[in-house]
């Protein structure tokens, strides 16, 4: 199979283990985020947004005849039947820190793009936590990644697996300190603004926000 008409997670997974390169590095190549690589594990079946086919068009293409040949031989095999999607690299066991910026009476929200092309939604900061790394380090880092926002972590709210994305996520309590927020990763997401704390519920449903949040934000309203 040398041309993929549509990829989905399942072939953008076969492509990553023809380049036999690791989550990060995927990720890295194509200019995304690592959690995105993560979610086509989690879910083969997704089909990626047009600018996202884009990107796997052309990591396939730049690739070289030794690794299109085995992305040609999984494809193969998986299309036939012959491999199920263990034969993919397994997905590494993925952290991510969230940042719940506060500037006095507001939050910090980032509108991230949908893989499958469904919709828009909206989420407090978040970044992967490199092996070795520091979950608040991570926190500021990917904050200021993401929104050209400087914070300071204040405290931890405490960590869970996301009720949606099955990611492990530590969450954390942050103190606005410079900076205009900004869309700074236009590949992942569509807009960047502050919103009133007692609003957040307007961007993001009640049952998938962390409860430790919704109380952090009500007793800093008190």
């Amino acid at each position: 199979m040398d041309v993929i008409e549509v990829w989905s997670g399942r072939y953008a997974c076969l492509l990553q283990s023809a380049l036999r390169l690791t989550n990060e590095a995927f990720a890295n190549q194509l200019g995304i985020a690592v959690r995105t690589v993560a979610a086509w594990h989690a879910d083969p079946s997704v089909v990626p947004r047009t600018e996202m086919q884009q990107l796997l068009d052309s990591a396939h293409e730049r690739a070289s005849d030794a690794a299109r040949q085995r992305f040609a031989l999984l494809a193969a095999r998986e299309h036939g039947g012959g491999a199920s999607v263990s034969g993919t690299p397994a997905a590494q066991a993925l952290r991510v820190a969230i940042s719940v910026v506060l500037r006095q009476s507001d939050v910090l929200l980032v509108c991230r793009r949908d893989d499958d092309a469904s919709g828009i939604s909206w989420q407090f900061p978040a970044g992967v936590i490199k092996p070795g790394a520091k979950p608040e380090t991570a926190t500021v880092r990917e904050t200021l990644d993401e929104t050209g926002v400087h914070c300071a972590v204040r405290g931890s709210l405490g960590s869970r697996v996301h009720p949606v994305t099955g990611v492990l996520c530590e969450y954390f309590l942050c103190e606005y300190l410079a900076g205009e927020a900004t869309n700074s990763d236009t590949v992942e997401n569509v807009d960047v603004m502050w919103v009133p704390r007692n609003s957040v519920t307007r961007f993001i449903n009640v049952d998938t926000i962390f409860p430790p949040v919704l109380a952090a934000l009500e007793e800093e309203q008190t």
